[in-house]
């Protein structure tokens, strides 16, 4: 199996080459290959190709890596695998090949020319070129050579090299433990403040925002996993405290219904103000009754036609809070902004009460977390005083602060409750507020675009009254 990447570089190619020939890497340089340019002239010959074709500037070469898995690999079937890789994919352009051996994964290192000296041509990378030819003619290479494969089905493409490479072991990632944890929270929890408290309980951190992210202390990193599964989204995690946990993962029902809300069949008032603007601009871009776009639609309204689901989503808010006029806008505009100052004013109040007990709250979640190391300690092993420390710390701190451990977990549960719901609603107030100001811009380029529109749609009528 090869994980294969490719880098762009910018930088002086010759470094590059070096760095992919350094001998203590490549068993004495044994282990390398040239394609279209001598050894020792690697780097004069790519810069001449440059200045004869007239290309110096730009992107400098291209670097592709093939990882192969432990022990599945010999180094020189890695260096002819690269080989005919170069071969394949890489005619006409000038390359140097280098087997690294110096890591317990064999890998194998090109670097080529970004021009190519046969066409003159520069070689171009995009995501389709990765999938449809390097990392196509890379899984056939090792198919033809016996090597096992990434299936399609796999998620390779989000994993790095290393974080793959521990789980082909069946040593554990940080991934997964977090996942796990997650999972054991979740069950456990009676609500979302209850999930965040146990999750806190096992040593993370949790930073709140558009996406939940979660961080071991000690840890450089926060991790986001609801970016890869929307079980773990914040509302992924409050349906899945609610409901089965396996049933959602499995597929057999929706993590987080977003169904709307059921509404009886009424007539279509008759539309004024922006509700009416928004109608004639989604008719004019052929997108209600049945409407064919224009015959003579301006470039503006083909790329306005991109932006139907968000001109959708801005007419549905406009009909649910109707407002139809800018004094009505400006109106719903100061409510939305006194709300959330409102709003702003309970959580700041919320954050300092929280900030108050913080040291509890930490001395809470030490104490579960470190409880572990206690026993190690008390059994003999070495390598937990430090631990051992910081619990006995948090230990002596509750103790001193004189409120029973029980309560201070029910208060700690219901602040992290509150804040979670007031930082959804929060966010909410902002979304509003930001489709207010989308709607009022918007607005003032589809009365423009209309008026265009309808003056050479009067033009085009005119010309041909005029032929008849």
């Amino acid at each position: 199996m090869a994980i294969t990447k490719i880098l762009p570089r910018n930088s002086r190619i010759d470094l590059a080459i070096q760095y992919i020939l350094n001998g203590d890497k490549t068993a004495e340089r044994v282990l390398t290959a040239h394609m279209n340019c001598d050894p020792g002239r690697e780097y004069r010959q790519m810069m001449d190709t440059k200045r004869e074709i007239g290309k110096l500037g730009g992107r400098q070469c291209y670097h592709i890596i093939q990882s192969f898995r432990p022990g599945e690999i010999t180094p020189e079937l890695a260096l002819e695998i690269a080989k005919e890789f170069a071969k394949e994919h890489l005619s006409g352009y000038e390359a140097v090949i280098g087997v690294h051996v110096d890591k317990e994964h064999i890998h194998a290192h090109t670097v080529f020319n970004s021009v190519n000296q046969d066409t003159g041509e520069k070689y171009h990378s995009t995501l389709q070129s990765y999938y449809q030819q390097i990392r196509a003619i890379s899984d056939r290479l090792c198919r033809e050579h016996g090597l096992s494969v990434i299936l399609s089905g796999e998620t390779s493409k989000s994993m790095s090299y290393v974080e793959w490479l521990r789980q082909s072991k069946g040593q554990p990632t940080f991934r997964s433990m977090l996942e796990a944890d997650l999972r054991e929270s979740i069950e456990d929890a009676n609500d979302l403040g209850h999930f965040f408290l146990l999750m806190e309980h096992k040593g993370y951190e949790i930073r709140h925002g558009n996406r939940l992210g979660f961080r071991l202390r000690g840890q450089e990193r926060f991790q986001y996993p609801g970016r890869k599964n929307a079980t773990f989204t914040e509302n992924g995690i409050r349906a899945a405290i609610l409901g089965n946990l396996e049933e959602i993962e499995t597929g057999q029902r929706a993590a987080f219904s977003d169904r709307p809300m059921f509404r009886p069949y009424r007539r279509h008032p008759k539309y004024t103000g922006f509700l009416a603007l928004y109608v004639h601009y989604l008719y004019l871009l052929g997108k209600i009754e049945q409407r064919q776009y224009p015959p003579r639609m301006t470039p503006h309204l083909r790329q306005e036609v991109m932006k139907f689901e968000q001109y959708r989503t801005q007419f549905a808010f406009l009909r649910e809070n109707n407002i139809s006029t800018t004094d009505e806008m400006t109106a719903y505009q100061s409510r939305t902004e006194e709300t959330l100052a409102d709003l702003m004013k309970q959580r700041t109040i919320l954050n300092v009460r929280k900030k108050k007990r913080q040291a509890l709250y930490d001395a809470l979640a030490d104490v579960e977390a470190l409880a572990p190391a206690k026993v190690c300690y008390e059994k003999g092993l070495s390598g937990m005083e430090e631990e051992f420390a910081r619990y006995m710390q948090a230990v002596r701190l509750l103790e001193r602060c004189g409120v029973p451990s029980e309560h201070l977990t029910q208060e700690k549960t219901e602040v992290y409750n509150q804040l979670a719901e007031l930082n959804r609603q929060i966010r909410a107030e902002r979304k509003k507020l930001a489709l207010c100001r989308e709607i009022q811009t918007a607005s003032k380029q589809m009365e423009e675009d209309i008026r265009k529109t309808e003056t050479r749609g009067k033009e085009v009528e005119h010309d041909e009254h005029r032929r008849r």
